[in-house]
């Protein structure tokens, strides 16, 4: 029965199905509200799922120049460790997680695998804008990394302290300690640390103005210029995995609230709340600024996010 129990986790709720469905269609709320914001009328909220459908029923094409296991093969790395990461995940009052020890450390290395498959796929893909959007991610992965690591030390060396311990990387103890004691985003100690996240959000997900490995206009979509058909459609699954991976951690370190013993009613809060961080974070973001260079993107998450997670953990361990 575990084992059956762990595999719907991991297939239906909260895993792949789910998050896949969630993630896509916050992608449409991203895009609705920001054609609002540019006053167009934009595409309607699930056209998403129906870019999804096409892309999956069209034809994959492998370049003479690619090494053709790699570049088939890449996308399914992004989508398999952000399958894996999702359970991992607790959503309090709805679903307790699969509480491994040190689940935290776990999602930060499964993290990473998105854009080591994008890599991947765009220097196995033989096109120099592959291999320049190859080289694009790697700097951006260095450079946003650091600010997310210490952020989640912060967090754990809160946690930890206030419960007796050094530090704690469980996610449900994390998430317990604040239904217990009160939210860590009202923390004034915590607050640089929310802020640094929240910075976090964008460039992991790579959108504008962080959208520079795939850049449009400069090297034409880069690692999945390409790509067609399912693997395309796998990078776009992996995004919406990636979205709900990072907007639900953001919620488990800074405010996993809940409305009641009703698990439908605290689904929905946690819904709503990955809603407004998408809001927030993304469009409000990508629609008012333009995309910088690489240069100035390392030097921002090394600058400001790096130096408010700093901040956040000098106040932790000084106690001030």
């Amino acid at each position: 029965m575990k084992i059956i129990m762990t595999a719907l986790n991991l297939l239906i709720f909260p895993g792949f199905l789910f998050a896949l469905s969630f993630g896509l269609f916050l992608a449409g709320v991203d895009r609705k509200l920001a054609a609002r914001i540019q006053r167009r009328v934009g595409p309607p909220l699930y056209q998403p799922f129906i870019d999804l459908v096409k892309l999956m029923r069209k034809e994959t094409v492998i370049p003479r120049a690619a090494h053709p296991t790699a570049f088939q093969y890449a996308p399914l790395l992004g989508v398999a460790g952000l399958a894996a990461a999702i359970p991992l995940m607790p959503l309090p009052g709805v679903y307790a997680g699969l509480r491994q020890p040190g689940d935290l450390l776990i999602i930060l290395y499964l993290l990473t695998l998105p854009a080591v498959a994008l890599m991947i796929g765009g220097s196995s893909s033989g096109s120099p804008f592959g291999a320049r959007g190859f080289s694009r991610e790697m700097l951006m992965m260095m450079a946003y990394e650091i600010p997310l690591l210490i952020v989640l030390v912060t967090v754990a060396l809160k946690v930890g302290l206030a419960t007796g311990e050094t530090a704690t990387f469980s996610l449900s103890k994390i998430a317990e300690y604040q239904l217990n004691h009160g939210p860590l985003l009202f923390d004034y100690r915590m607050l640089p640390a929310a802020l640094a996240f929240l910075a976090f959000i964008p460039g992991t997900v790579g959108v504008v103005p962080f959208d520079i490995p795939e850049a449009e206009t400069e090297i034409l979509e880069g690692p999945l210029l390409e790509y067609s058909g399912p693997g395309l459609a796998l990078y776009k699954i992996a995004y919406s995995l990636k979205l709900v991976v990072v907007l639900t951690l953001a919620v488990l370190l800074f405010y996993p609230t809940v409305l009641g013993v009703s698990p439908l009613l605290n689904l929905l809060w946690f819904m709503a709340k990955c809603v407004v961080l998408v809001i927030c974070s993304i469009t409000l973001v990508r629609t008012t600024t333009a995309r910088l260079r690489i240069d100035q993107a390392f030097k921002f998450y090394l600058t400001v996010p790096a130096a408010l997670a700093l901040v956040s953990l000098i106040l932790i361990l000084f106690k001030w």
